[in-house]
């Protein structure tokens, strides 16, 4: 397989998994933000991945996760399910459910805690693609892994028979340019194409998309890229100014965690402040619970017209 052999392009929002307030599952809330992304013209969704708190889930819950979003989506865009796990055994497992019961594909970073080195990376990912039926994406995500997946590794990777996309989320942009234009002609690169820079880099070199945490720009964020598909480069520059501006404004640098708190803490305060459908962290994330951060936090939202009701 490689990236011909599927169609995903676009804004893939990072889906956040809904608990309730004392830390239940809540998938009539999951099943309903999934209609919103639809309703918001999104390309497709990524489940269970950082945002998503695969961490805090039990198999169980991250099996009915799988089965509400895929089901719920229903054909209208491809959902991609995080399958990150401690071994390739307990991966397998998780993406052959996930894809037996729809999934257009399976994102698996390296695994938490072991710090592989890049030869067991291969052969960790190896034996995944030999286990499962099913388009496979390799997750970038040295914040949670504690491993670096460079341009010479992805460039191996990227030569693994079900391996068809990278979600590159490596804290070093000219790290991730120069792996974009290495591994384009084979895989498909997820990645921080949507700032300036981005732009830059997709007229000279192409790119397939970006998968990031929620919408918070709603239908622009989709619009980026039907801006570049149509060759308009300058609205596409104007989204990325603002969008850089933002971006320093709410999330600390490398985007692994907010400027008020977690990631998760904050994405999920950011979307019930917006109205989206949302819910809470689980444990070990906290809630931002100090009415000083969430003033800041809302007012930074209402200074950039991302409230309702409030425009720049």
């Amino acid at each position: 397989m490689n990236r011909d052999d599927v169609d995903w392009r676009g804004y893939l929002p990072s889906f956040i998994t809904p608990f309730t307030e004392d830390g239940k599952l809540d998938l009539d809330s999951a099943a309903a933000l999934v209609d919103y992304y639809a309703d918001g013209g999104m390309h497709g969704i990524a489940v269970n991945g950082t945002v998503g708190e695969w961490f805090s889930q039990d198999v169980g819950e991250r099996r009915a996760m799988a089965e509400t979003t895929v089901s719920q989506a229903a054909g209208r865009f491809p959902v991609l399910i995080g399958c990150t796990d401690y071994t390739a055994r307990q991966v397998i497992a998780l993406a052959n459910h996930a894809l037996g019961v729809g999934a257009a594909g399976v994102f698996v970073s390296a695994p938490p805690y072991a710090k592989l080195f890049p030869n067991e990376i291969i052969a960790y990912y190896e034996e995944i693609s030999a286990g499962i039926d099913g388009p496979l994406v390799v997750y970038n995500w040295p914040h949670g892994s504690g491993v670096e997946i460079d341009t010479d590794l992805a460039d191996r990777l990227a030569d693994i028979d079900r391996v068809v996309a990278i979600k590159d989320s490596t804290p070093n942009p000219d790290q991730f340019f120069a792996t974009s234009q290495r591994v384009l002609d084979r895989v498909r690169v997820f990645g921080p194409y949507m700032s300036v820079r981005g732009v830059e880099e997709l007229r000279a070199h192409g790119g397939d998309g970006f998968i990031a945490g929620g919408s918070l720009r709603g239908r622009q964020d989709p619009g980026f890229w039907e801006s570049v598909w149509a060759g308009d480069f300058d609205a596409a520059h104007k989204y990325a100014v603002v969008g850089d501006r933002i971006f320093a404004e709410l999330w600390l640098p490398g985007g692994w965690a907010g400027r008020w708190g977690g990631y998760q803490s904050q994405l999920k305060l950011i979307m019930r402040m917006q109205g989206q459908p949302s819910g809470w962290v689980r444990r070990p994330r906290l809630e931002i619970t100090d009415r000083a951060s969430i003033d800041a936090l809302r007012a930074a939202l209402a200074g950039e017209g991302l409230l309702p009701g409030s425009s720049t």
